[in-house]
C-alpha cells in the first residue's frame, strides 16, 4: 500500500466501498469487511455525513467492525471535525467496532499535507473498545495526551506530524499498544518534532506490549536512528521500521554500531541513502541471525549535495 492506493485491507479484513445513492448492490455481510465511507471530491452531490446517513440506514451496523474514512469533501478546505461528530454520534449503533481509519484519500483527492485533521482523541475517548487508530494528514491535528487501554495499533501518515502530536503520544498511557507507526515528515510540512520529543516513546515506560515500532519518513532519520540505536524499548520490539526518510551512512553505522538488533524478526530500511558497504555491513550483521530487511533504495538515489535528498512523502 502506498498514499497512491487506497486501503485495500484494514484490520485484517478487505476494505469494500459502500456504493453512491444511485446504486443498489447486494452488500456483503457488515462483519465480513471494512466499509469505506467517501464523498465524491469531483461530484459533491452527496455529502460525507449524508453517505454515512445512508450505510447506517442500510447496513446492520451492529456487526460493523472496521470503518475506512475517505474523502469528506475538499479535505484541504475542511477538516475532519464532522466525520468525528458523525462517528461518535452513532456509537451506539456501532458497538462492535474496533478499527478506524480516518482520511483515506489518494493524491488525485487531496495530497497528504493538505488534508485537514483536528483532534482525533474524541474518538478513543468515545470508542473505549477500539483497538487501531489510522489517519493520514498532519494539517491541523492534534492528540492531546490520554489514556486508553483498548488501543493495539495506531498508525498517523503525514508529511509532517505536528510536534504536540509527537509528545501528545508519548505522553499518552496506552498499556495495550502493540504497534506504533509515524511518519514524522519534515518542517517544510508540519514536520517540526526534534529527536528529543521521541524519548517517552523510546524509552519505552508506558508502552509495555509495543512490538512494532515506525518512526518514518523523517528528514531527520540519522538522529532518529542514533537514538534508538540505544533505545530501551528495542529490546522488546518484533520489527522496527525507519524507512521512508533521509538515512544515510551516518544513521545506519549509528544503528550497527548500537545495541544488538539480531533478535529482531525484521529490519526495514526502504528509501534510504546508505551505501552499498554500509548495505553490506548490515546485511552480513543480520541476515545470519535471521533477520528479515527490506533495504530496497526505491527512489531514492545517492546524492552527496545534502540539498538533494528528501523524505518519501512531503506534499
Amino acid at each position: 500500500m502506498t498514499i497512491g492506493d487506497h486501503l485495500h485491507t484494514f484490520h485484517g479484513l478487505p476494505v469494500y466501498s459502500f456504493p453512491g445513492p444511485e446504486t443498489k448492490p447486494d452488500l456483503p455481510e457488515p462483519d465480513s469487511h471494512a466499509w469505506r465511507i467517501s464523498a465524491d471530491v469531483y461530484d459533491a452531490e452527496e455529502e460525507w455525513t449524508a453517505a454515512f446517513a445512508r450505510f447506517l440506514g442500510a447496513v446492520d451496523t451492529t456487526r460493523v467492525r472496521a470503518l475506512v474514512v475517505g474523502a469528506w469533501g475538499e479535505a484541504y478546505d475542511s477538516d475532519s471535525s464532522p466525520v468525528i461528530e458523525a462517528l461518535l454520534a452513532a456509537r451506539d449503533r456501532l458497538p462492535a467496532l474496533r478499527a478506524v481509519f480516518l482520511g483515506d484519500m489518494v493524491m488525485e483527492e487531496s495530497e497528504i499535507s493538505w488534508i485537514q485533521q483536528t483532534d482525533v482523541t474524541p474518538l478513543l475517548t468515545g470508542f473505549p473498545d477500539l483497538e487501531e487508530l489510522g489517519l493520514r494528514g498532519g494539517s491541523e491535528l492534534t492528540f492531546p495526551a490520554l489514556r486508553h487501554t483498548g488501543l493495539r495499533t495506531l498508525t498517523m501518515e503525514a508529511g509532517g506530524l505536528p510536534v504536540e502530536v509527537v509528545r501528545g503520544v508519548g505522553a499518552s498511557d496506552l498499556p495495550a499498544l502493540e504497534h506504533l507507526d509515524l511518519w514524522l515528515g519534515t518542517p517544510d510540512y508540519g514536520g517540526d518534532s526534534e529527536v528529543g520529543d521521541l524519548e517517552p516513546i523510546l524509552s519505552g515506560a508506558r508502552l509495555p506490549r509495543l512490538r512494532h515500532l515506525g518512526l518514518r519518513n523523517s528528514e531527520m532519520q540519522d538522529a532518529v536512528a542514533a537514538a534508538v540505536a540505544s533505545a530501551p524499548v528495542v529490546a522488546r520490539l518484533e520489527t522496527l521500521d525507519l524507512s521512508m526518510g533521509v538515512l544515510t551512512d551516518e544513521g545506519a553505522a549509528a544503528l550497527l554500531g548500537g545495541q544488538p538488533l539480531t533478535h529482531l524478526k525484521k529490519l526495514d530500511l526502504h528509501y534510504h541513502y546508505i551505501s552499498e558497504p554500509l548495505l553490506d555491513r548490515i546485511r552480513e550483521t543480520l541476515e545470519p541471525a535471521g533477520v528479515e530487511l527490506d533495504l530496497d533504495r526505491d527512489d531514492a538515489e545517492i546524492d552527496d549535495d545534502e540539498a538533494h535528498r528528501y523524505v518519501a512523502v512531503g506534499e
